[in-house]
């Protein structure tokens, strides 16, 4: 089965700072039909002015993924964790039992452009903590990237669940096949350009919801960067 969801099917915050678009139901904007994909329960696309910023707030029992795709953003929690996330950067924040955090674009200029994903983990009121990377266009050009999973290894972040995130970054023109295991979905995200899924052309900001298929193959009409998770469901 194969679901489409449109960019103009998100749910949006627009408040003076910022400018918040909602994979699922966040905050005021409430879908019972777009709660979560398996684990996965929040896919927010943020862009922040400058100076804007969430002041110190309560998380708890969820792993925070962050992926800053243009500016830095600046990040404190009661950890003792003080951090830039810069352009290409990609942090996990395990919530655990308990963690307040505040996040804030230091410039004074540069608006930050990033997403938020929040992923249940597979078992509550882990001790918390903090992970970040750097990532690198070239080692996921025209192919996917495994950049976070339940498997710890070098280059990749480590979350407490059965999900693994991929980015792909494809070239006019180029082709990718995915299979997919049983008893799994995906679920991607165009972060821009455009490409086929089969027949069905998906652009910026557009997403799609698989299950119940073998193997997907995706073609960029046009320069395209994507995020595919594959999730146990």
């Amino acid at each position: 089965m194969i679901n489409i969801i449109k960019s103009n099917q998100r749910g949006r915050t627009k408040i003076e700072w910022l400018n918040s678009f909602h994979s699922f139901s966040f905050s005021e904007y409430f879908d019972r039909e777009r709660m979560q994909f398996g684990p996965l329960r929040v896919l927010n696309e943020d862009f922040i002015s400058p100076t804007g910023g969430f002041p110190t707030h309560p998380h708890k029992n969820m792993e925070i993924i962050t992926y800053v795709l243009q500016g830095a953003l600046e990040h404190r929690d009661s950890t003792g964790t003080h951090s830039i996330i810069n352009a290409g950067d990609l942090q996990k924040m395990t919530a655990g039992k308990g963690v307040f955090h505040s996040e804030f674009n230091p410039s004074g200029v540069e608006e930050v452009h990033l997403f938020q994903i929040w992923i249940t983990p597979d078992q509550a009121d882990l001790t918390p903590s903090y992970e970040q990377i750097t990532l690198f266009k070239d080692e996921r050009t025209n192919k996917l990237q495994l950049v976070a999973s339940n498997q710890k290894s070098e280059g990749r972040i480590f979350i407490s669940q059965n999900v693994d995130l991929y980015l792909a970054n494809l070239e006019k023109e180029s082709e990718i096949k995915y299979k997919i295991r049983n008893g799994r979905g995906v679920f991607i995200h165009t972060i821009s350009g455009e490409f086929f899924l089969g027949d069905a052309l998906l652009s910026q900001g557009d997403a799609v919801e698989i299950s119940a298929e073998n193997e997907v193959t995706f073609s960029a009409k046009s320069d395209t960067e994507l995020m595919l998770f594959d999730v146990k469901i």
